[in-house]
């Protein structure tokens, strides 16, 4: 009756800071009824909703049913004992934080426990404010997503992992648009997740079982976006040996999602208002529109409003975009869901490393839980791999997260500048190819000569330099 050292009451005042919400669930498993009693009587105190089980083959068959966030244990239980319900738990809840008790503390038990992936371990009799310090901390750190959870979703957003209240409000908006065919415009951070959502929205519309076509504007050099988009008949240009069909009339039926839409220019804009108007599009060197039936979702992480402002994006393009409009928090503004995302990279990569790892060390996750994340939820799997794969312990340490940040704050070079330099190593090869001859350049490239002059003089680059 005494291992708990303090009283039920003051429990209130010891979760730094205001009282948890009533939705954080902890289970307590003890053989022992009355300190079971008591634990239940603690943590209700101060704010849990707990369930109790009187042994750990009770524990397993309510696990499902009580969806607890933590599990606190004893350790020494008649019949199966706290570090088996641990192992059971570890291989089909992975990530459910577990918390051990024990009136037989050793080094060793302890030892064993924590590289087991235990999260914590207090000896009985033990301090009420040490336990409810430990459940605080384990409840920051959970990243726990039962089946029963995972049942819940539906197929269309099954690919996008959150506990984001944040995130839940947007998915609740993207399953009200997608049953229409308004135009989206998604907004977010680089890294973000745009083009996951562009699908959840292709996925939750009438048009799922038509093609999801995906366009990066950014990544395609100017004189090559038009004809992937468009495409073009044989001949319209030296190099055009056959015809090709562009990616809008590939999306014919489905969803088109071009994603830094901000990135492209001005003159491929007004094409695109024109398909958007018509829904007609018509390839390069070809007489002939095609009729194309599709749901535009486009993506970027420009502010659009200023672009226009600044002439370097069509007005009414913009207008066409933005009927229904998407923001996407960045990872900083759902830490939440840092612990889900780090947990599911780690479990599929080392499945792919072919490595045994259970989880992350809890001053690893922390690590996680506080670094800034400029890039995003691609910036976490970065780092997550890279932890994963020099690995070679049954939990990730901290030593191997902060090298892995570390490495991973390296800045690449900004997105503009990374167009320029391929753009113009995009035009040296044909001019090269061409030795010089701007005509055949400019064909080659299928941009007429004063547009391939103008890119010329943007990149300073003389056709002399070419001539043999």
């Amino acid at each position: 009756m005494n291992a708990i050292n303090a009283d039920p009451v003051g429990a209130r005042n010891i979760t730094h800071g205001k009282p948890r919400a009533a939705s954080r669930r902890v289970l307590a498993v003890d053989d022992d009824a009355d300190l079971l009693r008591l634990l239940s009587i603690r943590l209700s105190a101060a704010g849990y909703i707990v369930t109790t089980a009187a042994s750990a083959e009770q524990a397993l068959d309510s696990l499902s049913q009580a969806r607890p966030e933590v599990v606190v244990t004893d350790l020494r239980m008649a019949g199966m004992d706290g570090m088996a319900l641990f192992a059971r738990i570890r291989s089909n809840w992975p990530g459910l934080p577990v918390i051990m008790l024990t009136a037989h503390g050793s080094i060793p038990d302890a030892v064993e426990a924590t590289r087991g992936g235990v999260f914590g371990y207090l000896t009985k009799p033990f301090d009420g404010h040490a336990l409810l310090a430990e459940i605080e901390r384990a409840m920051r750190l959970s990243p726990h997503l039962d089946e029963a959870d995972a049942a819940d979703q539906n197929d269309w957003r099954g690919a996008i992992i959150s506990r984001s209240p944040a995130m839940e409000e947007l998915l609740r908006k993207t399953a009200l648009v997608a049953n229409g065919d308004a135009s989206i415009l998604i907004q977010g951070d680089s890294g973000a997740g745009k083009e996951l959502l562009a699908h959840a929205v292709h996925l939750a519309s009438p048009r799922r079982d038509a093609p999801f076509i995906a366009v990066n504007c950014a990544a395609i050099p100017e004189p090559l976006l038009e004809s992937e988009l468009f495409g073009h008949v044989k001949g319209a240009f030296t190099g055009a040996s056959r015809d090709r069909v562009g990616l809008i009339q590939s999306a014919a039926g489905g969803t088109l999602f071009l994603d830094e839409i901000g990135d492209m220019p001005l003159a491929l804009q007004a094409k695109l208002l024109r398909v958007l108007q018509e829904r007609r599009v018509r390839p390069i060197g070809s007489e002939q529109a095609v009729s194309v039936d599709l749901r535009l979702v486009s993506a970027t992480h420009r502010d659009l409003v200023q672009a226009v402002g600044k002439g370097e994006f069509r007005e009414d393009l913009f207008y066409r975009l933005n009927v229904v409009c998407l923001r996407l928090p960045s990872l900083a503004e759902r830490r939440e869901d840092i612990p889900l995302l780090a947990n599911h990279g780690l479990a599929r990569l080392a499945e792919k490393y072919g490595k045994s790892i259970s989880g992350f060390a809890p001053d690893a996750m922390e690590l996680l839980l506080r670094a800034p994340w400029p890039g995003n939820v691609r910036q976490l799997f970065n780092v997550v791999e890279q932890s994963v794969a020099l690995c070679g312990t049954a939990l990730v340490p901290a030593s191997l997260v902060a090298d892995a940040m570390q490495h991973n704050q390296t800045q690449a070079a900004p997105l503009e500048e990374a167009r320029r330099r391929f753009e113009r190593d995009y035009l040296i090869g044909l001019l090269r190819s061409a030795q010089g001859n701007v005509s055949q350049a400019a064909r080659l490239a299928g941009r007429n000569r004063t547009e391939f002059y103008r890119l010329m003089q943007r990149h300073q680059l003389s056709p002399n330099q070419f001539k043999s």
